[in-house]
C-alpha cells in the first residue's frame, strides 16, 4: 500500500521506472550547481516531480517525528511547536546552502539514525520543568536535562538540512513559480497523506518504513548497499522505542496496565463485567498515568474492599451531595467513564458524556468493569467539550468538568494545550448558562500548585458572579458554583475540607484564563524559562550559522522574504487557534486549517503566474483583511450559527494568506537567487514560530499587531528596492 502511494505521488507507475528516474535525477557525485546549468529538457521535466517527492517527504517526516517523539520523550508533547520550528530551521539552512558543491543528501540516513539514537538516550533523562508552568510528573530542572532538550531540537534540525539543500538546489533548476508550485503540491500531499495515515492507523515503524523507502528511491543505486543497513537500524530504534502493545489515539500513545503493575496488557480478564472484585486498569499516556478504568460500584467488591472504593470515589461524590437534584447531568472530559458511572450511581437518569479522544472511549468499553458507556442512561459524544457546550440546548441539573488536565499540546502549530479553551472564563459562562434554575456547576482538578488552584477559583468566580464553594484534600480541588437558592455548603465532606477565602485574599489577584489568553497552566503572563533558554540557544546557533553558510551579506531582498515568512507562520498559527475556538481543539480541525492554508497559497501562486510583475498595491488588501480579522471580535463569530462560522473560516480567515501568497510569489519570481530567498523565508517562519510564544504574555488577539508589523517591514523593504531600481 505504501509503495503504491509513493508511485502515485511521483506520477510514475512501474517501480523499475521510478527507480531509474529517481536515480538519474539524484546524484550526489555531481556538484549541486550543475542543476542550474542543466539544458536537457528531458531532465528538467523530471525536476518538478522530484521536488514534489522531496517536499512530500519533508512534510511527512516532519509530522511523523512530531507525532512519534512524545511517546519516546514524554515532555516533547509540551514542545511539539518547537519541534516544528527546528524542522523549519533545518530546511531553511539546507535551502541556503543549496548551491554548494557538495550534496549532503547521502548523509540523510546517518543523520536520521543519530536523531533516533539521541531520542532513545534522552528517554532516560527527564526533561526540565519550570516554576511558572504546571506540568505533570516533572522534577526540578538540571543542566543535563537542558542539554538533552536542546540536543533533541538540534539533532532534529540537522536531519532536515539535506532535504532543504536538495529542495533549494531544485529551486535553482526550475522557474521560481513553477518550483514553488511543485513544492506546495508536495507539502499539501504530504499533509493529507499523513493525516489519513494518522487518523486511520498510525504506526511509527510503518511511518519510518515509508520514509526509509522514499530515501532509498531518491538515492543512486550505488549507495543502496550502505544506506539500507543504516535505515534498518533507524527503523529498529523506532520499533523498540515504543511497546508493541501501544495503542495510538489522535492525541496520545497509550499503554494499558493492571493497577500497580508495569507490564502492558492487551486483553481484559474474562468475565470482567460480572466478576466479583474486578481488576482496575491504568491507562498511561506517553509512559505516565492518565486515568483508571474500573468500576466504582461498591456492590461489585468484597466487604474488605468496599471501604477503599468508597474512599477513592469521595471527590466524585462530593458535588452530588451538594446538589439538590441531579436527574440530568452533563459530563465534560468523560475519559474512561469513572465520573459518568458515579453520576449514574448517584441517581442520574440521563448523562451526556463528552470525550474528545475516541480511543479512551473504546478502551473503556474493553477494560472498564462497569461497562458504563453501554448503559442506556448514558449518551456518549466524541467531540470537543467546548464545541458541545456551544450546540447544547441545556436544561441540566449538573454540569461536571471531570479531570480534563491535558498532557499535550493539541497541535504542533500552537502553544495551547488540548484543554486550553475548556478552562477559560467564557467556557465556564457557557456551561453555567446550561443549568436549570437550581443547577450546580462542578469542577474537579488535581492542582499541584497553590497558584493553580487559585486561578481555577478566580475563573469560576468571574464566570458565575459568585465566590464558589471550594473543597481541598491532598492537592485535589473540587469547586462548585450554584444557580438559585441552595443550603450553605458543609464545612467538611469526608477528607475534603471547605476553604473559605476572606475578602482581600490573593485569589482576586490570580490571572484567570480567557479565550484570548487560554493558559491555565501558567502562573502569570510570562514565557517559561526553559522555552526562553531553548529559543535563545537555537537563535544563537542559527544566526551565526546562516551568515557563515551564505558566504555573503544579508540583503534587503533577504529581509523582505524573511519578514514574509515571519508574518505567514504567525498568521497561520493564529488562524489555527481561532478556528479551534470556533469548532473545537480537535486534531481534525488542525488538519483542515493547514490544508486550507496550503490550498490558498497554491491558488495565490497560480494567480501570480498570470501576473506580469509585482504590484505594490497588493499590500493594501493584505493589511485591510488583517485589520478586519482583528477588529471583528471573536465573540461575534462564536455567536453565529455553525454554517456561518464555517463560511467565515473558509472565506474570510484565509484572505490575508491569499494576498500574502501573491506578494511572495510575484516578488519571488523576480529574485535572482531563489534558493537563498526560499531559505530566508523558512528562517523567517522559524522566527515567527518563536514569536508565537509571545501570546503567553500579550494574548492571541494581539499577535495580529506582530503580523501586521512584519508585513509593514516587508513593504518598507520593497519600497527601498523600488527606489533603488532593483524591484
Amino acid at each position: 500500500m505504501v509503495l503504491a502511494l509513493f508511485r502515485e505521488l511521483t506520477f510514475v507507475r512501474p517501480i523499475k521506472r521510478c527507480e531509474t528516474i529517481l536515480s538519474y535525477m539524484v546524484s550526489t557525485e555531481s556538484p549541486a550547481p550543475s542543476l542550474s546549468q542543466a539544458t536537457d529538457l528531458h531532465v528538467r521535466r523530471r525536476r518538478g516531480p522530484e521536488l514534489f517527492c522531496l517536499s512530500f517527504l519533508a512534510l511527512f517526516l516532519e509530522l511523523m517525528v512530531i507525532r512519534w517523539e512524545p511517546a519516546v520523550v514524554r515532555l516533547i508533547a509540551y514542545y511539539a511547536n518547537l519541534m516544528l520550528i527546528s524542522s523549519f530551521l533545518g530546511l531553511g539552512v539546507g535551502a541556503i546552502v543549496g548551491r554548494t558543491r557538495k550534496s549532503l543528501f547521502e548523509w540523510l540516513p546517518a543523520l536520521l539514525l543519530i536523531n533516533v539514537a539521541w531520542l532513545l538516550i534522552a528517554h532516560f533523562i527527564t526533561l526540565p520543568t519550570t516554576a511558572s508552568e504546571s506540568r505533570f510528573y516533572t522534577p526540578t530542572p538540571q543542566v543535563v536535562r537542558y542539554v538533552s532538550l536542546v540536543g533533541i531540537f538540534v539533532s532534529n534540525a540537522i536531519v532536515f538540512v539535506p532535504l532543504g539543500q536538495r529542495i533549494g538546489s531544485l529551486f535553482e533548476a526550475l522557474p521560481p513559480l513553477s518550483a514553488y508550485s511543485w513544492d506546495l503540491g508536495g507539502s499539501l500531499a504530504g499533509t493529507l497523506c499523513f493525516g489519513l495515515f494518522s487518523l486511520r492507523y498510525f504506526s511509527p515503524t510503518l511511518g519510518m518504513g515509508f520514509v526509509a523507502l522514499a530515501i532509498i528511491l531518491l538515492l543512486p543505486r550505488g549507495q543502496w548497499l550502505r544506506t539500507v543497513p543504516i535505515l534498518a537500524l533507524s527503523m529498529a530504534g523506532v520499533y523498540f522505542s515504543v511497546a508493541s502493545s501501544a495503542i495510538w489515539s489522535p492525541y496520545y500513545c497509550i499503554i494499558v496496565t493492571e493497577k500497580g503493575g508495569k507490564a502492558p496488557v492487551r486483553e481484559p480478564h474474562p468475565g470482567l463485567r460480572t466478576m466479583q472484585d474486578p481488576p482496575v486498569y491504568d491507562v498511561r499516556v506517553n509512559h505516565y498515568f492518565l486515568q483508571s478504568d474500573g468500576t466504582s460500584d461498591p456492590n461489585r467488591y468484597s466487604p474488605q474492599k468496599k471501604t477503599e472504593i468508597l474512599d477513592g470515589r469521595m471527590q466524585y461524590d462530593l458535588p452530588y451531595a451538594l446538589a439538590s437534584a441531579h436527574r440530568r447531568v452533563l459530563m465534560l472530559g468523560a475519559g474512561g467513564g469513572t465520573d459518568t458511572e458515579i453520576a449514574v450511581l448517584n441517581g442520574a437518569e440521563q448523562v451526556d458524556a463528552v470525550e474528545i479522544d475516541p480511543m479512551l472511549v473504546k478502551l473503556s468499553g474493553r477494560f472498564n468493569a462497569s461497562g458504563i458507556y453501554s448503559n442506556p442512561k448514558v449518551h456518549v459524544h466524541v467531540e470537543d467539550a467546548r464545541a458541545f457546550l456551544r450546540r447544547s440546548s441545556g436544561g441540566y441539573d449538573m454540569v461536571v468538568f471531570g479531570f480534563l488536565d491535558s498532557q499535550t499540546l493539541f497541535s504542533s502549530m500552537t502553544n495551547i494545550r488540548l484543554d486550553g479553551y475548556i478552562y477559560t472564563v467564557q467556557s465556564m459562562q457557557s456551561a453555567f448558562r446550561l443549568l436549570n434554575d437550581n443547577g450546580v456547576l462542578s469542577l474537579s482538578f488535581m492542582a499541584g500548585h497553590e497558584w493553580l488552584a487559585r486561578k481555577l477559583v478566580r475563573m469560576v468566580e468571574l464566570a458565575t458572579g459568585q465566590m464558589p464553594a471550594v473543597y481541598e484534600s491532598q492537592g485535589q480541588v473540587v469547586i462548585c458554583a450554584f444557580r438559585g437558592q441552595h443550603p450553605n455548603p458543609p464545612p467538611q465532606y469526608g477528607r475534603f475540607v471547605r476553604t473559605v477565602f476572606p475578602a482581600g485574599d490573593e485569589v482576586s489577584e490570580a490571572v484567570a484564563p480567557t479565550d484570548d489568553w487560554p493558559f491555565l497552566y501558567l502562573s502569570r503572563k510570562t514565557i517559561p524559562a526553559d522555552y526562553l533558554i531553548v529559543i535563545g540557544i537555537l537563535l544563537a546557533i542559527t544566526i551565526p550559522a546562516v551568515f557563515m553558510l551564505r558566504g555573503r551579506g544579508f540583503g534587503i531582498n533577504d529581509g523582505h522574504f524573511l519578514f514574509l515568512g515571519l508574518g505567514f507562520l504567525l498568521l497561520e498559527t493564529k488562524s489555527i487557534s481561532d478556528c479551534s475556538l470556533y469548532f473545537g481543539t480537535t486534531w481534525f480541525v488542525t488538519l483542515v486549517v493547514v490544508t486550507g492554508v496550503l490550498l490558498m497559497v497554491l491558488a495565490a501562486n497560480m494567480v501570480a503566474m498570470r501576473m506580469s510583475r509585482f504590484r505594490m498595491w497588493l499590500y493594501a488588501p493584505l493589511i485591510a483583511t488583517l485589520l478586519l480579522l482583528y477588529l471583528f471580535k471573536r465573540d461575534s463569530i462564536l455567536a453565529l450559527s455553525f454554517d456561518e462560522r464555517l463560511l467565515w473560516s473558509l472565506l474570510v480567515v484565509p484572505l490575508p494568506i491569499f494576498f500574502a501568497g501573491l506578494i511572495f510569489s510575484t516578488t519571488f519570481r523576480q529574485g535572482s537567487i531563489p534558493s537563498s530567498f526560499f531559505g530566508a523565508n523558512l528562517i523567517g517562519a522559524m522566527i515567527g514560530g518563536f514569536c508565537e510564544y509571545l501570546s503567553m504574555i500579550m494574548g492571541n488577539q494581539n499577535l495580529m499587531f506582530l503580523v501586521i508589523g512584519a508585513y509593514l517591514v516587508s513593504l518598507g523593504l520593497q519600497m527601498r528596492l523600488v527606489k533603488a531600481g532593483r524591484a
